[in-house]
């Protein structure tokens, strides 16, 4: 006799154990559950404390009724806003920390920002500081230059916003845009 034909009657034989505790092992079940649904509750309850924290952030800017002619437009993934130059200090306030779409217009009176599904928001060409690229922002981590960061003004205080397009490549002409009305602006307007 080979060894399959000694093997075969042992492989039929083996079945797997009968469960006898059900009662112990839903207990478990639902005890996980409920701990992930208070890791959930306590992470819900950090971004409310986190919002009344910045409560006195001004309204955010609203679009203008004459925007003007659109100098550059893209649409890409708005990444977050964080205090300026303190990339893990998200700021929630007022929807901005909400991960959404966006379509951005770049025109003489500012920088529109479209969010579906999230709180649209404008700012205005004066307020507008630098654009760079850079490679992280409010816990989002990219390659080098993976990310465009407009620095602007609004209130006392100055915010990073992290937006990257559908298309990396035009990351650049908008950092030189940015930058370019930066310039006209603090020399021709109101300085920084």
């Amino acid at each position: 006799m080979s060894t399959a034909n000694l093997l075969l009657p042992l492989a039929a034989e083996q079945k797997s154990a009968e469960v006898t505790d059900w009662a112990a092992r839903i207990g478990w079940v639902v005890g996980l559950l409920l701990f992930i649904a208070f890791v959930y509750w306590l992470m819900r309850q950090g971004w409310k404390w986190r919002g009344s924290l910045q409560s006195d952030l001004p309204e955010l800017p609203g679009v203008p009724e004459t925007p003007g002619v659109a100098k550059l437009s893209m649409s890409g993934r708005y990444h977050g806003s964080t205090t300026a130059g303190q990339w893990l200090d998200r700021i929630v306030a007022h929807g901005l920390g909400a991960r959404s779409r966006v379509e951005l217009t770049l025109t003489d009176a500012g920088l529109e920002v479209v969010r579906p599904g999230a709180n649209d928001f404008f700012i205005p060409a004066d307020r507008l500081r630098e654009a760079r690229l850079d490679k992280g922002i409010a816990g989002k981590v990219l390659a080098e230059g993976g990310l465009l960061i407009v620095t602007w003004q609004h209130g006392d205080g100055l915010i990073d916003s992290g937006f990257r397009s559908d298309h990396s490549a035009e990351h650049t002409a908008w950092v030189e845009a940015i930058n370019l009305t930066n310039q006209f602006t603090t020399t021709e307007g109101p300085a920084r």
